[in-house]
């Protein structure tokens, strides 16, 4: 099971690549370090409540939003997709783009040349 800490870091992730934001730009907007901002997002610090506020505001969204989401809720019920997710994004992007090409192949029927 995940820690609070982690899925709030996985949302903090979602939201950034959402707006595509690198976590050095992000980082950046809010005076932090881009690799403390990673820390954040694998559930690895534990953040004081100003921070996930900066966070928050850098990504034009309210704290209450990283805290309660309709699109959390959807996924949290489809718990294999939602544990998916979270595994996926404690990852860095080199490790996922693999991921996602396993689970292409494992999914995808092949398609022949012709």
């Amino acid at each position: 099971m995940s820690t609070f800490a982690q899925i709030v870091g996985a949302k903090i992730r979602l939201y950034r690549l959402e707006q595509n934001l690198t976590q050095e730009k992000l980082a950046e907007s809010i005076g932090m370090a881009a690799t403390y901002l990673g820390q954040i997002e694998r559930g690895e610090k534990n953040v004081k409540l100003q921070t996930i506020e900066k966070i928050a505001l850098a990504l034009h969204m309210s704290v209450y939003d990283l805290f309660s989401d309709e699109k959390e809720s959807y996924l949290q019920q489809k718990r294999w997709l939602w544990a998916s997710i979270l595994l996926l994004l404690k990852h860095n992007d080199a490790k996922q783009r693999q991921a996602y090409r396993i689970l292409r192949e494992l999914l995808e029927p092949a398609t022949e040349d012709s």
